[in-house]
């Protein structure tokens, strides 16, 4: 009973960061950028806050220092060149 209350307690810790920002996906895809179809289209690997980022990823940092915003604004992808 106890392994089974841990092993769904570790589960339910480790599925909170992969949906922490599931609605990004969503509001980049109402946006219009339908390519993007999972957190991998900004992070590499599974999504930290201080992780590695695609070029995409790299670009709404950048956006997100030069506006002095507190949260990325996904209207930014509408300036980004790349792939």
């Amino acid at each position: 009973m106890r392994i089974t209350t841990l092993i769904i307690a570790a589960a339910m810790l480790l599925a909170i960061p992969a949906q922490a920002k599931m609605p990004f996906v969503k509001k980049a895809q109402e946006l219009g950028f339908t390519e993007i179809k999972s957190c991998t289209a900004c992070h590499v690997g599974v999504p930290k806050k201080d992780g590695e980022k695609t070029e995409r990823g790299k670009f709404l940092v950048a956006m997100k220092a030069k506006h002095k915003a507190a949260e990325v604004d996904l209207n930014w992808l509408k300036e980004y060149k790349g792939k």
